[in-house]
């Protein structure tokens, strides 16, 4: 089962690569590079690295919602709907993809893979942490509830008016008294 289940999420990754080039707007190609980037998080929990896997799925899923809502909003093109060419330069490009595949590709087939000495890990996420950070973990758990605690109080300080502002200290009011009509409130 969990063979079938690899080959699926491979087969539809490299599908959902090779869709971003194919498609002709943004809006598409971001969505197509998504699904190929879920279903790398899902090949990374299939391997048993489950926090990383959940990671790749939460940051590629907020990154690409984000790059979403920026097209919206700042391109000439609205939502990227509009037909254009992700390739620049396709002739070279073409060779350039070509030739680092097929490096790739040999240096997968004539690498000397060394044998596995001694057993699995107990904790596999664990060991990846260690090997990443080393003796910084700590440092760095604390760095990224420090940057959390940043962006939340950014966010509650640069909210001029919050629900108490809008429906009174007792939430009752009937409508929201914003400052500009036609938001959530009227």
């Amino acid at each position: 089962m969990d063979v079938a289940v690899f080959w699926v999420l491979a087969v539809l990754a490299v599908v959902g690569g090779v869709m971003v080039f194919r498609f002709d707007s943004m809006a598409r190609a971001t969505f197509s590079l998504l699904g190929s980037l879920l279903c790398v998080g899902g090949l990374v929990v299939l391997l048993g690295l489950d926090y990383l896997g959940i990671v790749i799925v939460l940051m590629m899923t907020i990154e690409m919602a984000i790059m979403a809502v920026f097209m919206v909003m700042y391109m000439m093109n609205p939502a990227g709907l509009m037909p254009m060419t992700m390739i620049h330069n396709k002739k070279g490009a073409a060779v350039v993809c070509g030739l680092v595949f097929a490096l790739l590709a040999a240096g997968i087939l004539l690498a000397p893979w060394p044998a596995r000495r001694g057993k699995a890990p107990a904790d596999p996420t664990m060991e990846l942490g260690m090997s990443l950070m080393g003796p910084q973990m700590l440092t760095m758990m604390t760095l990224g509830m420090a940057l959390f605690a940043t962006i939340v109080a950014t966010v509650v300080l640069a909210t001029r008016r919050g629900r108490y502002d809008r429906f009174g200290d007792d939430l009752r009011a009937r409508h929201a008294d914003d400052p500009v009509r036609g938001g959530v409130g009227r």
